[in-house]
């Protein structure tokens, strides 16, 4: 495992880069939930799915409904990351990139963020949680580093937060295409770069063959140390797939009725 100091987490998120600026990319699409006037929205919260084939399943859009339908003054959106389409008809701009962690790119990650800052103008008084599942989530943690402030929250489930162990990992399992080098961000590099002040729960399947916890735990940890407020929860009995899970329902739940914070708190990570 990897130990990393918070100075050397800081310096490596503030110099991370990969390649050129990506160039401008249109608003991603996705199916939004709940009420839609900006006065009846408190909460915000945008689903990224995990990596797979181009066509995302129905019971990621029904995610984020349960969601909207669970928290009160909620609008909920199972937002499609580049190159996805679902079955509804809605599709988003970009390459999809592949399983094998190459898909949470500097461009990749940025048309998220734009399209997230775009929801942000809509419901300007709205808390922002943004909420990840596999694939997803390492691409919401990373994106929490690279573009601090832009969302107040974020609830990783089965997150790969370790990219180099977690790729080999997978390589040994019999994965394929786990061997060749990715642009990706590993998101235990951008810990660094997270706002003092946003909230992070991570949820893991005790079950969970493809992440186990050991990929999410040391992330937890090294916001801990930053004074980052850190709830990390190993789920028994439950497996990879958590998003419709009644547990990860109520850790948005809870961060979304959190009062919001102001000065940064001392963080814990559970058992």
């Amino acid at each position: 495992m990897r130990w990393l100091s918070p100075l050397l987490l800081l310096a490596a998120a503030g110099c991370a880069t990969h390649g050129s600026p990506p160039a401008p990319v249109a608003a991603l699409a996705g199916q939004s939930f709940g009420p839609s006037a900006p006065r009846d929205v408190r909460t915000l919260v945008l689903l990224l799915h995990g990596d797979g084939d181009a066509m995302v399943p129905a019971e990621f859009a029904g995610s984020a409904q349960r969601l909207a339908d669970a928290i009160p003054h909620s609008r909920a959106v199972a937002l499609l990351r580049p190159g996805y389409h679902d079955a509804a008809g809605n599709r988003s701009p970009g390459l999809r990139g592949g399983i094998d962690g190459d898909a949470w790119t500097a461009d990749r990650i940025a048309a998220v963020a734009d399209t997230i800052k775009s929801w942000r103008a809509r419901y300007p008084q709205a808390r922002t949680i943004l909420v990840g599942q596999s694939g997803g989530a390492a691409m919401a943690a990373a994106l929490a580093g690279l573009r601090p402030g832009l969302v107040d929250g974020i609830v990783l489930a089965g997150c790969p937060c370790m990219l180099p162990e977690w790729r080999k990992f997978r390589a040994k399992q019999g994965a394929g295409g786990f061997a060749a080098p990715v642009e990706s961000f590993d998101p235990l590099m951008t810990v660094g770069g997270v706002a003092p002040v946003t909230r992070v729960a991570l949820l893991v399947g005790a079950d969970d063959k493809d992440t186990p916890a050991r990929f999410s735990r040391p992330y937890a940890e090294a916001l801990a140390l930053r004074g980052i407020a850190t709830d990390f929860r190993v789920l028994p009995g439950r497996g990879h797939d958590l998003l419709g899970d009644p547990d990860l329902i109520d850790a948005v739940r809870r961060m979304s009725a959190d009062p919001a914070l102001v000065e940064p708190r001392t963080a814990m990570v559970t058992p």
